[in-house]
């Protein structure tokens, strides 16, 4: 009996290491990071992505994280979002990305 939920623990302590986390900010391009007036700037991040710049995550806390799938990234420039991933670093294995509810696309970014 102890056996088995030590390995019932065991498997679910696994599974959680292996779920994604989530990460909030703005989609930006690195160019622009350190730049914190162009949070939400989509124009701006759209222009510098397609222009060859990394499209990265930029967090509440200034933190910035590169993004493995840089796809997925660009169809967000501008918007503040959700990122569901790994964490490696300063970087993260993305598993999805979806608009933040508090976010409401507009022509300039979020409003």
């Amino acid at each position: 009996m102890k056996r088995g939920i030590a390995l019932f623990g065991l498997g679910s302590a696994l599974a959680l290491a292996a779920a994604g986390a989530d990460f909030s900010g703005y989609i930006i391009d690195q160019n622009c990071a350190s730049k914190a007036d162009m949070k939400g700037n989509e124009a701006c991040a759209r222009k510098c992505i397609k222009g060859g710049s990394p499209a990265v995550l930029l967090s509440a806390d200034d933190k910035v994280y590169k993004l493995d799938d840089q796809a997925k990234a660009a169809e967000h420039a501008g918007h503040k979002v959700i990122v569901t991933g790994k964490a490696d670093g300063d970087s993260i294995k993305v598993e999805s990305i979806k608009i933040d509810s508090g976010c409401i696309p507009g022509p300039t970014g979020c409003q």
